[in-house]
């Protein structure tokens, strides 16, 4: 990224004093004032949930993109570099292209108050209603119903990936409260792909989903997909589709997969797409194998893997992927932040984790001191020591276990800063 990008978004991080202030208005008032560029681009999936997001995202344009489609992409937070956050008909966005659409939205925006997930989103939308494509990728950045990409009047389909607890301090306490910020983003008459719920949340999408006149897609109710060996098979009211297993690892991408499948579906697209969906997905630091790099070399005879999970729901996934491994003995190294439930995160690990070692997030205000992630691992019986930073802890267990399994963890914000040391 350019140090002249890298200057604009300093700045635009310091137009509000609070890093989250969910709201439309201050986004809206821009946006008009930019010509409503959000209303001039391609067709919209504007996806939201707590968990598998990205993923599910992620499979959409691998099966749309098979299909000699353009599609735009809107994600966060990003790993290593901005530019990650906007990919322009199938290519991330470039330095030059990326600061001219933060500068023009800066001179716009006059130094009112906006916070900075809603400044870039304007750039973002912006940068996609200039450039033609076939369809545009939204995901939500938190909640659903006032986050900043919520102000597209018509998406042409909506998506709720699993719901979970995260984020209660702006979203609410209950999975119920949860579930209604995310169907926030429906809109009337506009179909909805729903993946697997609990009760409680379906529940309350349901009854968005009837209130606006909603076609639901549902897992379990209007589709099922489950792995039968080397296939992952989805069945809706088309028929069966014997499909390849999806190229991320881990039990929960099944479901990610399946809900890309649903929504394939929807948009008209039959088994080719939805195969080349699952095996041409690229998302990194979902149980990401590092193949190379300095970080790569320290671990010697171990395997290194990355995920980027941060939430109870997310140490379930990591849990069942590393059941499902072949065996053998995994030590976590772990950063978080002081915003989340460690203690949830912990919990499912201790059943495959041999030890872990805690480590501070470099240059996050709001990371979780190393101490307290090894006492959080401890408490949730883990064996638990810290290390001044990834490589320490990389080398030391590489030294003290070689041939385990190495997996770095609890945050995307450590996963981005691993990615960017590691090359």
């Amino acid at each position: 990224m350019s140090a002249a990008t890298d200057v604009i978004l300093d700045r635009l991080t310091r137009l509000h004093p609070k890093v989250i202030d969910l709201s439309l208005d201050r986004l809206s008032a821009l946006l008009a004032d930019l010509g409503d560029p959000q209303d001039r681009i391609p067709p919209v999936v504007h996806v939201a949930g707590t968990n598998g997001k990205g993923s599910t995202q992620a499979y959409i344009r691998a099966g749309l993109e098979s299909a000699g489609l353009r599609v735009h992409a809107y994600t966060s937070p990003h790993l290593a570099y901005f530019n990650e956050r906007i990919r322009l008909a199938g290519t991330l966005i470039s330095d030059a292209l990326l600061a001219d659409m933060l500068a023009e939205v800066e001179r716009v925006n006059d130094g009112r108050p906006i916070t900075f997930f809603e400044v870039t989103t304007a750039a973002a939308f912006l940068a996609f209603s200039r450039v033609p494509a076939d369809y545009t990728l939204l995901e939500v950045g938190l909640g659903g119903r006032l986050d900043a990409t919520n102000v597209v009047r018509r998406p042409r389909l909506c998506v709720i990936t699993p719901v979970s607890i995260d984020h209660t301090q702006y979203l609410g306490e209950t999975l119920a409260e949860i579930a209604g910020e995310k169907a926030g983003i429906l809109k009337r008459g506009v179909p909805c792909v729903v993946a697997r719920q609990d009760d409680a949340a379906l529940a309350v999408i349901e009854r968005q989903a009837l209130r606006l006149g909603c076609r639901l897609s549902a897992a379990g109710q209007h589709w099922t997909a489950q792995r039968e060996g080397d296939s992952l098979v989805f069945q809706d009211e088309r028929g069966l589709l014997d499909l390849p297993l999806p190229a991320l690892p881990g039990p929960h991408q099944i479901d990610n997969a399946a809900t890309a499948t649903a929504c394939l579906r929807e948009l008209g697209f039959g088994r080719a797409e939805a195969a080349a969906a699952l095996t041409g997905v690229d998302w990194p630091a979902r149980m990401q194998r590092l193949t190379r790099g300095p970080l790569v070399e320290a671990a010697g005879a171990c395997e290194l893997w990355l995920d980027g999970g941060h939430n109870p729901a997310g140490g379930q996934a990591v849990a069942a992927t590393l059941a499902a491994m072949p065996p053998k003995p995994t030590h976590l190294v772990c950063g978080m932040l002081n915003t989340k439930d460690v203690a949830g995160y912990m919990r499912p690990l201790a059943a495959v984790a041999a030890s872990l070692t805690a480590v501070a997030i470099p240059g996050e205000a709001n990371t979780l001191p190393a101490e307290a992630t090894a006492e959080a691992a401890a408490q949730a019986a883990i064996p638990a020591q810290i290390a001044p930073d990834t490589a320490a802890a990389i080398a030391r267990l590489a030294a003290d276990h070689p041939g385990s399994r190495l997996l770095i963890c609890g945050s995307l914000y450590l996963a981005g800063r691993v990615l960017r040391e590691n090359g």
